[in-house]
């Protein structure tokens, strides 16, 4: 399944953070305010997010913050509560520890507005307001919140403060309307001409590329022959050397020629030219010279006498086995001169079958096929 979203350049909160950006009262208050109607929106669908924090507030090219990463997201219908534990440590309301640790009576949406106080504290900080990590455990954090008081800014507006102790109308001089239309304008625009993330992961570095799927191949390529230099040399000299004896040693094929042979029947005895056109060649049927090139196919200084993946050896599959039940009258076998023209083409392709075992093709379906 793909999901199909805009399309936001303007980068995330976290990476912006790390650039050290002071974002303004008025940037931070447009952002609690498009969060507010993105979680009104949520539960008003059902939907706790449960991993609201800086990394997954993306900004468009005008500086409006985005919701995204639905990926711990769950549906709860009316009067139900979730219990699991999931959400990103710093971020996760006590409510939910709670619930893990004791059972408790659950969450519900309530735990996305903690942890959007918790993202509008750090952008506006710089620092969450609690100390907490990952390796913290379950009841070292609920032994946290009830001893450890959050430290506010004195810089901060007083009704700033008040909201976040949930106990303020800070947003009651909001147009909604103007947020929800976008016609805000936004503190903190991001700057068009740069990207606005961290180019050392895979995905930012395609980003980068202008032709990133195709770059990216070449920098696996080589990364691989880098790993396996010495191996994958033999290995392509090998196969180099034996396309050389394949094309040194097999006549070209014309099957239009072949054809009009055929047609036309035997030629007469005492004939200058056995394909009657001149060119002293006889590519129709099988002489003694084409019976020399399958020997020396056969020679395993030039090509291995089996194929490594399949150990199948390659003369099962040679039409000297049809010469041998023919009796040798291969010139007479129409069988053996519709399978002579395989014969460089199979033994290449066992030369080859290495690089493709793994695509599901089966040596023993074209033995019966073609011989």
């Amino acid at each position: 399944m793909f999901m199909v979203v805009d399309l936001l350049l303007g980068g995330d909160l976290r990476y912006h953070l790390q650039q050290n950006v002071q974002f303004s009262e008025d940037a931070v208050k447009l952002y609690l305010c498009e969060m507010t109607l993105a979680l009104d929106y949520l539960q008003n669908q059902h939907i706790i997010h449960r991993d609201v924090k800086p990394d997954n507030i993306l900004l468009d090219e005008q500086g409006h913050a985005h919701l995204t990463d639905f990926n711990i997201a769950t549906i709860i219908k009316d009067g139900e509560r979730a219990t699991a534990l999931a959400g990103t440590k710093p971020y996760m309301a006590p409510e939910i520890f709670q619930s893990f640790v004791s059972g408790g009576t659950g969450y519900a949406f309530d735990v996305d507005w903690w942890s959007l106080g918790v993202t509008i504290f750090e952008v506006l900080r710089g620092w969450r307001p609690y100390d907490i990590h990952a390796s913290n455990s379950v009841e070292s954090l609920m032994q946290l919140f009830s001893t450890v008081s959050v430290q506010y800014s004195a810089a901060w507006p007083k009704d700033l403060v008040s909201l976040l102790r949930k106990a303020s109308a800070y947003l009651t001089d909001v147009n909604w309307d103007a947020v929800y239309e976008k016609t805000i304008e936004a503190g903190f625009v991001p700057n068009k001409g740069r990207l606005h993330c961290d180019p050392t992961f895979e995905l930012e570095e395609m980003i980068l590329e202008s032709r990133p799927l195709h770059k990216k191949k070449k920098r696996l390529a080589k990364n691989r022959s880098r790993d396996n230099s010495k191996d994958s040399q033999s290995e392509n000299d090998y196969l180099q050397e034996c396309l050389e004896v394949v094309q040194q040693e097999f006549m070209i094929f014309n099957r239009e020629k072949l054809k009009r042979r055929q047609e036309e029947g035997p030629p007469e005895a005492g004939g200058d030219d056995a394909s009657g056109d001149g060119d002293g060649e006889a590519e129709g049927g099988a002489t003694d010279e084409d019976l020399l090139a399958l020997q020396r196919l056969r020679d395993p200084r030039r090509l291995s006498a089996s194929c490594s993946v399949c150990a199948m050896p390659i003369e099962t599959f040679s039409p000297l086995s049809v010469v041998a039940r023919s009796g040798g009258a291969a010139q007479q076998d129409p069988q053996f001169s519709l399978l002579f023209p395989s014969v460089a083409s199979f033994s290449l392709f066992h030369v080859m079958c290495a690089p493709i075992q793994n695509a599901g093709f089966s040596w023993s379906n074209f033995s019966e096929t073609h011989v």
